[in-house]
């Protein structure tokens, strides 16, 4: 359903009469919205990390289960890597395509059936993938997990920003992809257990290393029954979810209107889809994504083969994947609450980008001392996913209306997954153990990423200040009609 104007749902009506019959207050109190917030989190906060932490293991496994007996058993050996590269990036493929139609889609359904139908969709496809048995039949899960999955990521930054003002998105963001870090540390550990019991040969009836499949039921089978709890517990959007009260329900609204105007229910504004994509900042955005998600895909299904090349055993290199992960989702998170406290994201994003950089450095030109490459990844995988959250988060409130949150968010999302491929296919196994060309990539683009978030803080500061010189400053918690020009309008600021 196409719709231009916003029309007030028939919850939302019936909240204001009630309101206005009971003389109820449309203004929350501190102490209203405080409660509001720490309801909303206990049951948002949740489902949707854990939603991410299946989600990204079943995404990364790979990584996992090719030093567990996948490349031999499904591959023919792959002793140049290529095959495995190209399992890895099937998934990205399917994951650009279907990015931007899935979330605006999104929209017309409640969030808590589009979030569960993705959710049993791609925990179906990667406990599907212990069945596989050859290349076409891995390449086969591994699209249909990235199509499910498609409709989940992009979609959460769009969700939260219903019930989260921007003073509170950083951080929620950041406790959200910081189970990407989590899934990174517990995938380690999962893999290094199933290694170390050995449950393969009894899975397989057989002697063969059939480790990996046990690896893709454990991490598979519990996205699947989470999708199904979705479906009942996670609220829907703030003017119709059962969670809330009336009351809450109205502060809920207020808070989603603060510094722009929200659309009501199921509703598109064409002429908003049209402004995303003619917006050259979201396509600054998306080249910072790319860069950094060259990295992060790299990162997700190399980070136990590089680690090996320092020295360690399978089994060792597994479980010291662990630590670097775990550092990044505590940097993640310190990172996204100053920014939220400051109100900047731009310069984090550009610092974050930075330190990525750095740690390639280190691992191109320092190629014998050890603790030093083991430092760089910490500096790589900290660097990386801080930059992530945070990009994230920036564009959450910086597109101005819904329509353009759901098509600007998954376009720079998706022209960031190109990036993604791109990290899938350069670390052959010819290049080890040094990886020269890898690390020269990754680390370029995060240099350029950098450069990119400062010519975004640069434009945004920018036109604030011009804004605030030619219709003056607005009051931060004002509506903002944002209807028409969407972050065009006058009083409308971003975060720089």
């Amino acid at each position: 359903m196409f719709d231009e104007e916003k029309r007030p749902s028939s919850d939302e009506k019936e909240t204001k009469s009630t309101s206005d019959a009971d003389g109820i207050k449309p203004i929350a109190t501190s102490d209203e919205e405080k409660r509001l917030v720490r309801k909303l989190d206990r049951r948002i906060l949740p489902i949707t990390c854990l939603l991410y932490l299946f989600a990204y293991l079943d995404r990364t496994n790979l990584g996992n289960a090719r030093l567990q007996g996948l490349a031999e058993e499904n591959l023919g050996g792959d002793p140049t890597g290529i095959l495995f590269d190209w399992v890895n990036s099937a998934f990205f493929f399917s994951y650009i395509i279907c990015q931007v139609p899935a979330t605006i889609t999104s929209k017309l359904f409640p969030p808590s059936y589009w979030i569960a139908g993705a959710a049993i969709g791609w925990g179906t496809c990667s406990t599907l993938m212990a069945t596989t048995f050859n290349f076409g039949s891995l390449m086969a899960a591994r699209i249909g997990l990235g199509v499910f999955e498609a409709g989940f990521g992009p979609a959460i930054p769009l969700y939260f920003s219903f019930f989260y003002t921007r003073t509170e998105m950083g951080l929620r963001m950041a406790y959200w992809f910081g189970f990407a870090a989590v899934a990174g540390a517990f995938g380690g550990l999962v893999a290094f257990g199933v290694q170390q019991v050995g449950y393969g040969p009894y899975l397989a009836g057989v002697g063969g290393e059939w480790d990996w499949k046990v690896l893709f039921l454990i991490e598979g089978i519990p996205a699947l029954l989470l999708g199904v709890l979705t479906f009942f517990a996670l609220p829907d959007r703030p003017e119709s979810t059962k969670y809330l009260n009336a009351r809450e329900r109205e502060i809920a609204m207020e808070r989603m209107n603060r510094g722009t105007s929200a659309d009501v229910g199921a509703v598109i504004n064409k002429e908003h889809i049209i402004i995303a994509l003619l917006d050259w900042r979201i396509y600054t955005g998306g080249m910072i994504y790319f860069g950094v998600n060259c990295a992060l895909a790299s990162i997700s299904a190399f980070l136990p083969t590089i680690i090996k090349t320092f020295g360690y055993t399978n089994a060792l290199a597994q479980l010291l994947t662990v630590p670097p992960y775990a550092v990044a989702a505590i940097v993640l998170c310190m990172t996204s609450y100053t920014s939220d406290r400051v109100q900047n994201r731009g310069l984090a994003v550009a610092g974050a980008c930075a330190v990525g950089a750095i740690g390639y450095l280190l691992l191109l030109t320092v190629p014998s001392n050890v603790h030093v490459r083991y430092f760089a990844v910490f500096c790589i995988t900290s660097g990386t996913y801080t930059s992530i959250g945070l990009i994230i988060a920036w564009f959450a409130h910086n597109l101005g209306s819904e329509t353009k949150k759901a098509t600007g968010i998954p376009m720079f999302m998706a022209i960031g997954q190109c990036g993604s491929i791109l990290g899938s296919h350069i670390y052959p196994s010819t290049d080890g153990p040094r990886y020269i060309r890898g690390f020269a990539v990754s680390c370029g683009l995060e240099a350029f990423a950098t450069v990119c978030a400062l010519v975004l803080w640069v434009s945004y500061t920018y036109d604030n200040a011009k804004r605030d010189r030619e219709h003056g400053r607005p009051d931060p918690g004002a509506n903002v009609d944002t209807s028409e020009l969407a972050d065009k309008a006058p009083m409308f600021r971003y975060m720089a």
